[in-house]
């Protein structure tokens, strides 16, 4: 018995007998846990990358609130316009366009639609696109590539037939305790295979986790900025999906004779992606503690700047923006202060002051009481001796 079971795996790769499981009345689907555990490990990887490269944490979590609603919502509208015969056409159901949960996501509607949701979130925390978009590039391609376990647990976006060793088995599901046939929501009748397929889904999430070292690679390499390593994930997925895509036996809009759709668009928009790389030279944004703010702190002389941190107290202490601005309130106050017309007076005793009972007559203010030798106007000294007292 074993034997056999390990010659058949290594034969060929079985499917899944089910892609759902309940829970009461609560249907568990494989699909939508892949689609999550992806997202999950997008933003946690971007959210890294984007703190390693100068960002704020929590951006690439609060950005995402705006990319992955819209995403999802962008995948599923170019699912259902480049699939419209299935759900508009004769025998359609126009209903089903709504149940993203049997599977269909086109990835060109996710990322232009999740792209605008991502400048929406990227414009509310001060953060230019491009540089969000090369911080979570990689993490959103192997999201892609966690999503494709959920087409394999769909029994979906299959190849052609194959006698290779690593051929995909297919298996007929129906409705438990019927013989309505339901290829996604449906269980296998048994493990007979009644076709064995190219699994493409496989060809797409291995060439996805390589298209992630190379993003990862060339980034570090050449230190990427300005949408570059976004770029080298969108020209390296194209790629792939170029051909893989041309394996694939599912139904699919055809245009220009008998060419499917998304072979179309892979090509076009592996052509963009290589020309922006081409044509975009500037090195790696630097941003600093705080990418919202891009105005330039006001320069203060080192000297006024090292006075006034050392005499600030409290929150100064702990902040040296505070203490800088404090520092510099108090010499601008030290500049607006009017200079003297004539010199000081030079004071006199322990209190600075002539004694009043040797000259009961007070003088005017604002008059010369004393001159450049500390002396009255009319001759006499009217200065007590020093009495040595601090």
């Amino acid at each position: 018995m074993l034997p056999a079971l390990t010659a058949r795996f290594l034969a060929n790769i079985p499917s899944p007998d089910q892609g759902v499981w309940h829970v009461g009345p609560i249907p568990i689907r494989a699909y939508a846990l892949c689609i999550i555990v992806g997202i999950v490990v997008a933003v946690t990887w971007g959210e890294r990358r984007l703190v390693a490269r100068g960002g704020q944490p929590g951006t690439v979590v609060d950005v995402a609130v705006f990319a992955v609603p819209f995403g999802l919502v962008g995948g599923r509208l170019y699912h259902v316009a480049t699939d419209f015969e299935t759900y508009f056409g004769p025998g359609g159901h126009p209903i089903d366009a709504l149940k993203i949960w049997q599977g269909g996501l086109g990835i060109w509607g996710a990322i232009a639609l999740g792209g605008v949701g991502a400048w929406i979130g990227c414009r509310r925390r001060g953060m230019p696109l491009p540089f969000f978009a090369d911080a979570v590039a990689p993490g959103i391609v192997v999201a892609q590539a966690i999503g494709r376990l959920g087409n394999y647990f769909n029994q979906e976006l299959y190849g052609g037939p194959t006698t290779l060793p690593w051929g995909l088995e297919i298996y007929a599901r129906v409705v438990p305790g019927t013989s309505i046939p339901d290829p996604l929501g449906g269980v296998a009748v048994d493990s007979t295979p009644i076709a064995v397929v190219h699994p493409t889904f496989l060809y797409e999430l291995i060439w996805n986790l390589l298209v992630a070292a190379l993003v990862v690679w060339a980034d570090r390499k050449f230190r990427l900025g300005h949408g570059r390593a976004f770029a080298v994930y969108v020209a390296g997925y194209t790629l792939g999906r170029f051909f893989i895509e041309q394996m694939r036996s599912d139904p699919a809009t055809r245009v220009f004779g008998d060419i499917r759709i998304n072979v179309v668009v892979a090509g076009v928009v592996f052509l963009a992606a290589v020309a922006y790389l081409v044509l975009v030279r500037k090195p790696r944004e630097v941003l600093g503690d705080l990418p919202g703010d891009s105005t330039p702190a006001r320069p203060v002389p080192a000297a006024v700047g090292a006075a006034g941190a050392a005499a600030a107290t409290g929150p100064e202490k702990a902040d040296p923006e505070r203490a800088d601005a404090a520092a510099t309130t108090k010499t601008d106050a030290a500049e607006v202060k009017p200079e003297p017309t004539e010199p000081a007076p030079t004071e006199s005793g322990p209190t600075g002051a002539a004694s009043a009972a040797s000259d009961p007559a007070p003088v005017p203010s604002g008059a010369p009481d004393e001159g450049s030798t500390g002396e009255p106007a009319g001759g006499t000294s009217l200065a007590k001796p020093d009495s040595g007292k601090a």
